[in-house]
């Protein structure tokens, strides 16, 4: 495959480079390349989330009032998710979003976006 170079202007210029079609000439996989990306966004999320829990929340685990006889619900302690100022349920804990992506999945996906841009070398972005 062989492409024009374009000077600093964006003018055609008469050179031209010849391009391996092993690299730049193959039917790009879209989803692949949709993966890579997938794969380098989660890894740069944090992961660092948290919020606290029943046994985590500063507080006593005496009873608050007594089972029967006052008329409103059966409360526990003060560390109750129900209660104000209680532990979450099951909420956000710190993890890695970090999956693995096999070698040839990463290189067919970058063969892929180069084969790509060199079909098409006047878009800005793969998405267009």
């Amino acid at each position: 495959m062989e492409l024009s170079i374009y000077n600093i202007n964006g003018e055609v210029t008469d050179k031209k480079v010849t391009l391996n079609d092993s690299i730049f000439g193959i039917e790009p996989n879209d989803h692949v390349i949709w993966l890579d990306v997938k794969h380098y966004l989660a890894n740069q999320r944090q992961g660092t989330h948290k919020s606290k829990e029943r046994n985590e929340i500063a507080g006593s685990t005496r009873k608050l009032i007594r089972q029967k006889g006052s008329g409103g619900a059966r409360r526990g302690d003060i560390k109750s998710p129900v209660m104000v100022g209680g532990g979450r349920v099951f909420g956000p804990k710190p993890r890695d979003y970090g999956f693995k992506l096999n070698k040839k999945e990463k290189a067919l996906a970058r063969r892929s976006a180069l084969s790509l841009k060199a079909r098409h070398p006047e878009r800005r972005t793969l998405r267009n």
